[in-house]
């Protein structure tokens, strides 16, 4: 990773400042200016450009040169000092400046106007000439490594190259995000989209036609570009750029320069050829640009639809009555009123059941079935029979009995291990599970009560007093439980 891709870009402060507004409209007088050849300007003259602007009716000198010399801190203007026109020494101890932009302030005021001019909504293209020079460079760079041309012919060929690959790239992903986005969309479907279907339609067509022929010969160049090829081809580029004179350092290495060139071709291949696990840009690009005609296509008819619900039919009827009226016979028109209108009273039935599986079997081979149909009344109710009532005291007496026999058991086995109507757990031996059950409960249903008070089943009041830092362990018939050591006091009853 690069260190100036971290480090802080204070050339873009004017943009967001409290006084964007001076900052913005003088550094856009200065991109205006250096972009007719004039680089450097006087403070003189930026005020005689700006005092006309309604903003600016109560800026003064003063507060320009302030803003000037606050540019000059953030590097986005470098000031010269203006010798040769002081007439006197007052002039000359003034320091009259001239001011330039830098390199970092005229891209920034580029980029802005490009913004400026693509508004909110997306633009790009689909150009078709632009594989076709793309294909056309792909073959004059192979050619020109065959024919040792010399290196700025490679270069140049090299940049024309990829920049036609940018052009496709940005232009294609601004258009088809274009007609993807809601504006577009909504504007599709009303009915002022029908007068410029047919230029979409041939517009997308054309463009998947040509994408056609050219993208296999593209395919075939970038795979005859085997990798020592383009070893050769990098070595070259990379050389010619190097043999540039310049002051300062570019601050890449050849070894950075040549891995910076490699990731391009390789973007460029993915592109086009794709890769195992990832499918080509190239071929999303054409389902795309398919999914984009059947979409208007839809559109189309559904707009087409809308106008055919409120088309009148009175001609039609008028024709159909012409038929009616030549006929001589009620039967023939009985006739042509059910080729017209269909059967007025049909009934139709539907049964999910079936007599057989097997699907090849029509309905006349089958057996009559008989089916109960009821009426589809909310006041219909199947006829029953009044029924005896049965009673089931002795099932009744018998489950009430072994229910008691169960609680007579449960506080049997309670009463063995209690000692002066109390149990200690750390006191017990052995004992069994249904007793390890009731005592858990009792703690359980204890912890929700404020007295620590439970009502057992067989009649008596269990009080409840755990010892959380003696921690003991309760032995029973189907394992060891660990616990806080508890008391119970047991009272009422017989």
């Amino acid at each position: 990773m690069n260190q100036n891709t971290m480090k802080k870009v204070m050339e873009a402060s004017y943009l967001t400042a409290e006084k964007a507004w001076s900052y913005r409209t003088i550094l856009r007088f200065f991109f205006i200016q250096h972009e007719r050849m004039r680089d450097y300007i006087t403070p003189e003259e930026i005020y005689e450009n700006v005092k006309d602007i309604p903003e600016f009716h109560q800026y003064t000198e003063e507060q320009l040169h302030l803003d000037l010399a606050q540019l000059v801190k953030w590097n986005n203007l470098i000031a010269r000092q203006d010798m040769g026109n002081a007439k006197t020494v007052e002039e000359y101890k003034k320091k009259r400046f001239r001011y330039q932009c830098t390199p970092y302030t005229v891209e920034i005021e580029r980029m802005l106007q490009q913004l400026e001019k693509l508004g909110d909504t997306f633009q790009g293209s689909l150009e078709r000439t632009q594989f076709d020079r793309l294909l056309q460079a792909l073959t004059k760079l192979e050619s020109a490594v065959l024919n040792l041309q010399n290196q700025e012919e490679i270069a140049q060929i090299w940049d024309d190259l990829f920049g036609y690959f940018r052009t496709i790239r940005r232009s294609t992903a601004d258009y088809i995000a274009y007609v993807n986005s809601e504006k577009t969309e909504e504007q599709m479907q009303t009915e002022a989209f029908l007068v410029y279907k047919n230029q979409f339609t041939a517009y997308l067509r054309d463009f998947i036609v040509s994408l056609q022929k050219t993208a296999m010969q593209i395919g075939q160049r970038l795979t005859e570009l085997n990798p020592e090829k383009m070893q050769q081809i990098y070595e070259i580029v990379i050389n010619h750029k190097l043999s540039i004179p310049r002051l300062e350092d570019t601050g890449l290495s050849k070894e950075e320069m040549l891995n910076e060139h490699e990731e391009l071709w390789y973007s460029l291949m993915q592109w086009f050829l794709g890769s195992p696990n990832h499918q080509s840009e190239l071929d999303m690009l054409q389902l795309q640009t398919n999914e984009m005609i059947r979409r208007i296509t839809r559109y189309v008819q559904r707009i087409g639809e809308r106008h055919q619900n409120f088309r009148s039919r009175r001609k039609d009827y008028l024709h159909l009555a012409k038929w009616f009226s030549n006929l001589e016979k009620l039967n023939e028109a009985h006739k042509l009123s059910a080729v017209v209108f269909g059967a007025l009273e049909t009934r139709h039935l539907f049964h999910e059941g079936s007599p057989t599986e097997d699907i090849y079997s029509d309905v006349w081979d089958e057996s009559p079935q008989e089916i109960t149909i009821k009426p589809r009344t909310n006041r219909y109710r199947e006829k029953t029979k009044p029924g005896a009532i049965i009673g089931n005291q002795a099932e009744k007496e018998a489950m009430r009995n072994i229910y008691l026999q169960q609680l007579e058991d449960e506080k049997q086995l309670i009463e063995k291990y209690m000692n002066d109507n109390r149990i200690q757990i750390s006191e017990l031996p052995v004992i069994e599970h249904k007793v390890r059950k009731m005592l858990l409960t009792w703690i359980g249903k204890s912890m929700a009560s404020k007295e620590q008070k439970v009502k057992t089943d067989f009649g008596m009041t269990v009080k409840v007093k755990l010892d959380k830092e003696n921690l003991v362990v309760l032995q029973a018939e189907d394992g060891s439980l660990k616990m806080p050591d508890a008391e119970f006091v047991f009272s009422g009853g017989e």
